[in-house]
């Protein structure tokens, strides 16, 4: 057994977190472009917009390999239902919609400063998230990744 001793996450004491609706992580930020969908995903959008899933998909979704996201207007960088910078849809918004800024991709110190904290005006503000919050939004992020392409 190993004394070295456990990294301590950026994230211990927590992070302070609230939307201030800009609308910016709402428009593509280079590889972060698609808005990608579980099948639990496209019934709440169908449901919030009074359609059949079906509708729904054929409508505004498209796959890449087994994996449906929202379709993107190669002339737009914001989502399609990005209005005013508001979400226009905020109740049936998706899961990757939902535990943002907290996704594990990004929580790491680097990449939260590179990818979340340079763009995003609600870092810092707002309510203390502790670090078993957020943790349970990331396993809500992971447990969403792994639904995909059903």
């Amino acid at each position: 057994m190993s004394n070295e001793a456990i990294p301590e996450k950026f994230y211990q004491n927590g992070l302070r977190f609230e939307c201030q609706g800009s609308g910016k992580c709402c428009t593509s930020h280079g590889e972060y472009g698609y808005v990608f969908l579980t099948l639990e995903d496209r019934r709440r959008f169908a449901k919030h917009m009074n359609m059949r899933v079906g509708e729904f998909t054929k409508k505004y979704c498209e796959q890449t390999g087994k994996v449906w996201h929202l379709k993107e207007d190669p002339k737009r960088l914001d989502c399609m239902f990005l209005e005013n910078k508001r979400c226009s849809v905020y109740e049936g918004r998706p899961s990757q919609c939902r535990t943002w800024p907290f996704w594990p991709d990004v929580m790491n110190a680097k990449s939260w400063k590179t990818d979340v904290e340079s763009f995003c005006p609600g870092v810092g503000k707002g309510k203390l998230w502790k670090a078993d919050e957020i943790e349970k939004i990331m396993n809500e992020e992971l447990a969403s990744e792994k639904r995909m392409g059903t």
